[in-house]
């Protein structure tokens, strides 16, 4: 029996992408299924951070407004929607999205997948960052701890009748290789159509940096309308292979060039591509152009499957404060560089820091005014920035650059301030079997 093809459109490639491409990507008919990449790496230490400390719901809540233009005609037409916006709460996210149906009229089965979700099981004596640190010398600076998972979860949840899948942390690959896996009747053993899937989620998991969003400099790469990008899409066939396009008139590009760059896009060895299911050798693929704006891409190979998970460890990473204030007129740059020397000083007199943990940058010459006839600027705003883990710090940083509008020198307008905490990520690996993944289909 022969399969039909199966059509993936990337309808983000981070939490902040544009809503737009995949409202058309949704609104095409030839797309089965609709992927939305949202997270980056600080993503769930951020919204579990927020969770905890805010009563938040722990995902990103953008994903609704995605979901409110676009599931509709996909449910209409039997076409599925896979996320990883779940965060930090996928289940809250499928909660939502339930809610969200409702207001739409519309009726669909919503899965979610956990189990990424490892804080609790880690053993912090054992488990190693980069840096050689146990995760217990960390102290109370975690905020999270979440596995990269594979498509397992989204298989099942898929197999299970899901129209909508809501994960957290999974592959960014496995997004789209998973519903290629079931649609094929293909498994996670290690084999050649597998690592071509792979290949499919690893081309199409940034959205339009395929399509010549990042692919641009203004200069020698020239890409038309990036105003109004289009995101790409991949027509798999039985054989693994792909053929990626975009919707006609739409922005941006797609050729050979921008399909190279996005190939070899976080790539340290071609031929160890390391994802939670299998281990891909990409050093054979081969990139054609068999139209205009349209790419195929084949060859990828199998090379074994990784005994670890990557897990990313969110940790509190201390204080940041920028306070800014500005001067204008004649002489303004010489009046920047004096309050840069003031706060300097007090820096060190006064707060008793080392001058290389503050940053002073004058930015913004000529922001709202051309060149002075003489040849002077016109503007110029002064930046101070400190980050640390003692806050008391920071807030002096901020209130030092406040004073300077009646302690000098003349002329300083526009102070602001601000202070947030900061989210870093420390990465460590734990063997497959901690990990355990759960799949619920709600109602």
């Amino acid at each position: 029996m022969t399969v039909a093809p199966l059509t993936l459109g990337s309808g983000a490639g981070f939490a902040g992408d544009r809503y737009e491409p995949a409202v058309e990507l949704a609104m095409d008919p030839r797309i089965d299924v609709l992927v939305f990449e949202c997270l980056a790496e600080r993503t769930i230490a951020l919204a579990q951070q927020s969770r905890d400390r805010e009563a938040g719901s722990g995902f990103d809540s953008r994903i609704l407004r995605r979901f409110r233009d676009t599931l509709s005609p996909l449910i209409d037409r039997g076409g599925r929607v896979i996320t990883n916006a779940g965060a930090a709460n996928p289940r809250a996210a499928g909660v939502a999205t339930l809610d969200l149906l409702r207001q739409l009229d519309r009726s669909a089965a919503v899965a979610v997948v956990t189990g990424d979700d490892v804080r609790d099981v880690l053993d912090p004596c054992t488990v190693t960052i980069e840096t050689g640190e146990t995760v217990a010398e960390l102290g109370d600076r975690v905020i999270s701890a979440n596995a990269y998972i594979g498509a397992e979860g989204i298989i099942t949840a898929l197999d299970r009748g899901a129209d909508v899948v809501i994960t957290g942390r999974v592959g960014d690959a496995a997004l789209f290789s998973a519903p290629i896996l079931h649609h094929f009747a293909q498994d996670l053993t290690p084999s050649e159509f597998l690592a071509e899937s792979i290949l499919v989620g690893h081309m199409l998991e940034c959205a339009g940096q395929l399509t010549g969003g990042y692919f641009a400099d203004g200069a020698s790469k020239i890409v038309p309308g990036l105003a109004h990008l289009g995101f790409p899409f991949a027509t798999v066939q039985a054989s693994g292979a792909a053929q990626y396009g975009k919707i006609d008139g739409t922005g941006g590009l797609l050729n050979r060039q921008t399909a190279l760059e996005q190939l070899y896009y976080e790539i340290a060895d071609p031929r160890r591509y390391i994802t939670p299911d299998l281990i891909v050798d990409f050093s054979a693929v081969t990139v054609d152009e068999p139209g205009p704006e349209t790419v195929r891409l084949s060859g990828a190979r199998a090379n074994g499957i990784p005994d670890q998970l990557k897990v990313s460890i969110g940790v509190r990473d201390g204080h940041m404060a920028v306070a800014e204030i500005s001067y204008s007129g004649y002489g303004c740059v010489a009046r920047a560089e004096l309050a840069g020397k003031i706060i300097a000083e007090r820096w060190v007199d006064i707060h008793h820091q080392p001058i290389a943990r503050l940053r002073i940058d004058r930015v913004g010459l000529n922001s709202t005014r051309p060149w002075h006839p003489a040849g002077h600027a016109e503007e110029v705003r002064v930046r101070f920035s400190y980050i640390g883990f003692d806050r008391s710090v920071a807030v002096a940083l901020c209130e030092d650059v406040e004073a300077l509008y009646t302690n000098g020198p003349a002329g300083g307008g526009g102070a602001t301030s601000a202070i947030r905490e900061t989210v870093g990520i420390v990465s460590a690996l734990i063997p497959r079997d901690t990990v355990s993944i759960d799949v619920e289909l709600l109602s």
